[in-house]
């Protein structure tokens, strides 16, 4: 059997909504130590409150998935704020029943379906929109955006469930 291996790393654009209420709940955060150092001790728990607000806030803003192809098997990690890792899956080749670009016109037999989205992609559409969409095990529609690479390998490995049009 052989072994390929890619990595790929991309980073998730942030929302500009999210940013913004890292920003605010900080500012409170700091107002609050202000008047807690004026004497007002009630200003502890708001101060503790937003600053862990912001904190949790902006690890899920900060997002990167890492996509790892390893011997028919793709596994998705999440990277929170450069800091945390965790991982959110792993997908059997096998298992796989189409993988083609978003606005591929392999992908018409399946917009109707009614299933369970997962976005580990850059979170925005680009021109040309480079995402690719995954159908697994008939219950599952996960979005990628992959390196071509990979793309390359997995056609390789299942050249009748890629397409890369």
């Amino acid at each position: 059997m052989s072994d390929a291996y890619v990595e790929c790393l991309v980073e998730k654009k942030a929302s500009p909504v999210g940013k913004f209420c890292v920003i605010l709940l900080w500012a409170v955060a700091a107002l609050s130590l202000l008047a807690a150092m004026a004497g007002i001790f009630l200003a502890v728990i708001p101060l503790l409150a937003a600053a862990a607000g912001a904190y949790f806030l902006n690890l899920n803003i900060n997002l990167e998935y890492e996509y790892l192809y390893l011997d028919k098997e793709l596994t998705v990690d999440k990277v929170m704020a450069k800091t945390r890792r965790k991982r959110v899956g792993s997908y059997s080749l096998d298992r796989i029943e189409i993988f083609a670009p978003v606005k591929s016109y392999h992908l018409d037999n399946y917009k109707n379906r009614t299933v369970k989205v997962k976005d580990y992609s850059i979170g925005q559409e680009l021109q040309p929109d480079l995402r690719y969409a995954m159908y697994y095990e008939g219950g599952e529609k996960i979005l990628l955006s992959p390196s071509p690479e990979l793309v390359k390998l997995m056609k390789n490995a299942a050249p009748r469930k890629v397409f890369s049009d």
